[in-house]
């Protein structure tokens, strides 16, 4: 199990140096000059070369590539992840002041999606080809089909007319106004936990289906135990195992998700920040905030397959 784990921690360090290195040269590879997206194209044209030149190496944007690469990598090291173009606060205060609000929303749309998505699918294996089931499926292809930030939208507008709905500029934080925070953050968290609740749905059907045709639920049930502790007791924790797997998958990918949810509801969470920083070119941003998903991503990867050989004795890893 130790050297399973220590195989694990090392691919993800090998992925998260192979991340890096391709999140550094395809920002820098990418049409446009940083000085345009700072100065304008105006401006831009009014400077010299002389000015050009001093404020690229002001920028750190002259050396070679391998010298800014280097340099960055221990710029991470030393949890400096450098500053915006356009703003004061550095990046790592922008991640340390929203990323709070990004990260409870990825954990509130997991918690909506099983609370959500489990009890469906159960209702759905349980009866299948019923009319449960039968509405259950249709809602689960719809809710996957529909993009995320599509429905977020439509909310947004049926919240402003009809209630008068106003984007928040700031957000409280948990501890100091919880009401407030919950507010902010409710809107983002149902539109992608409906999403992530049709695969939970979809996937925990499927793997329930599965487990109850086998010889131990049989042997359950012929032994005189009731349906209901036959799956909650035998069935359901082993139909759970490959849904904990697609959760820990589905929390990355919410933190890419949140990027176009959180700009139509206007959180200002760390995917605002990123809709942001794509549309003013705002190097050092994009490449730091993309560089984080990604260690997330690989994080939670590793904390799943952790958490599955601990809960299934079956699995020996050596």
């Amino acid at each position: 199990m130790y050297s399973y784990i220590i195989r694990r921690l090392a691919f993800g360090a090998l992925t998260v140096i192979g991340v890096s290195i391709i999140v550094f040269v395809v920002l820098r590879i990418l049409p446009g000059d940083p000085l345009v997206a700072i100065f304008g194209a105006e401006g831009f044209t009014k400077l010299s070369e002389a000015e050009r030149a001093r404020y690229m190496a002001d920028l750190g944007l002259s050396d070679p590539l391998a010298l800014q690469y280097l340099r960055w990598v221990g710029d991470i090291v030393r949890g400096n992840f450098g500053r915006s173009f356009f703003r004061a606060e550095s990046v790592g205060e922008m991640i340390m002041r929203r990323g709070p609000l990004t990260a409870e929303i990825a954990v509130l749309s997991v918690i909506l999606s099983w609370l959500v998505g489990v009890p469906v699918a159960i209702v759905s294996a349980l009866r299948p080809n019923s009319l449960g089931d039968n509405v259950s499926r249709f809602l689960s292809i719809l809710f996957l089909a529909i993009p995320g930030f599509w429905l977020g939208m439509l909310i947004v507008l049926v919240a402003l007319f009809a209630f008068g709905y106003r984007a928040p500029l700031t957000a409280p934080r948990l501890m100091a106004d919880p009401w407030g925070n919950l507010q902010v953050v409710i809107g983002p968290a149902v539109v992608l936990g409906l999403g992530q609740a049709a695969y939970i749905a979809r996937m925990a059907r499927s793997s329930l289906l599965e487990v109850i045709r086998e010889d131990y639920v049989r042997t359950a049930r012929a032994k005189g135990l009731s349906r209901r502790p036959v799956i909650t007791f035998h069935a359901l924790p082993n139909a759970l195992l490959p849904v904990i797997t697609l959760s820990g998958i589905l929390l990355g990918f919410v933190l890419a998700g949140s990027i176009p949810v959180e700009r139509a509801f206007g959180t200002p969470g760390l995917g605002y920040a990123m809709f942001t920083a794509v549309s003013e070119r705002d190097v050092f941003v994009m490449q730091n905030l993309v560089f984080l998903y990604a260690v997330v991503f690989v994080l939670l990867n590793i904390l799943i397959d952790l958490t599955i050989a601990w809960l299934d004795p079956r699995i020996r890893y050596r």
